[in-house]
C-alpha cells in the first residue's frame, strides 16, 4: 500500500510556503514532510491530482516554522521521508543539517566535509540546489567562498531574510 500524499499551505515572512508530506506511522503527527517550497522557488513542489489537502496533517511542522520564525527555535525537529535524492545528495544533505543555526559554511566546506574533491564544489551546489525542504535543512546557511550569498532555490531575497533572522548576516 503506498503511503497517501497530503498538502497544506502556511503563511510565513517569506510568503505562503507549501508543505508537502506523506501518511506515517512513525511520524510525529502521522506525517513526513517530504518538500517545504517558497513562492517562485526554482524546482519547487507544485500540488498534484490526487493530492489531499490537510491543514491538521501538518501541525507540528507549522508549530516548528512559526516558532523558527518568531526567534524561538533554532534546531527543526521534523521527520522527513526517506526516498528522493542519490547517495551523494544525501550525503550534502545530511551535512546541511550540521551547519549550526546562526552561522554559515561555504561550498567548499561542505565538499570537503562529504569527501568531495575541489572540482567537487559544482556538484554539492547542484546537489544543494535540489533539496526539497527549504528552510527546515538550512540550505540557506551554505555562501560562497568569499562570504557572498550565492544560488538559492528560494531566490537571494529569502536566503538573505533568512540568515538575518538568525543573525549571521556579517554586514
Amino acid at each position: 500500500m503506498t503511503a497517501e500524499t497530503v498538502y497544506t499551505t502556511i503563511d510565513s515572512p517569506l510568503g505562503e510556503l507549501l508543505l508537502v508530506g506523506t501518511d506515517s506511522a512513525t511520524a510525529r503527527g502521522g506525517t513526513a514532510l517530504a518538500s517545504l517550497s517558497l513562492p517562485g522557488q526554482k524546482g519547487g513542489a507544485v500540488v498534484q491530482d490526487g493530492w489531499r489537502r490537510s491543514p491538521a496533517a501538518f501541525e507540528e511542522v507549522g508549530r516548528q516554522l512559526t516558532s523558527y520564525f518568531d526567534h524561538g527555535l533554532t534546531h527543526f525537529t521534523l521527520d522527513y521521508t526517506t526516498d528522493g535524492g542519490t547517495d551523494f545528495q544525501r550525503r550534502v544533505w545530511q551535512a546541511l543539517e550540521e551547519i549550526p543555526y546562526g552561522t554559515t559554511a561555504t561550498y567548499g566546506e561542505i565538499a570537503r566535509q562529504v569527501g568531495a574533491p575541489r572540482a567537487g564544489v559544482r556538484a554539492v551546489g547542484t546537489a544543494i540546489g535540489r533539496n526539497p525542504l527549504l528552510v527546515v535543512r538550512p540550505c540557506h546557511r551554505v555562501i560562497g567562498s568569499d562570504g557572498a550569498l550565492r544560488g538559492y532555490a528560494g531566490g537571494l531575497a529569502s536566503k538573505e531574510h533568512l540568515l538575518g533572522l538568525e543573525g549571521a548576516l556579517t554586514s
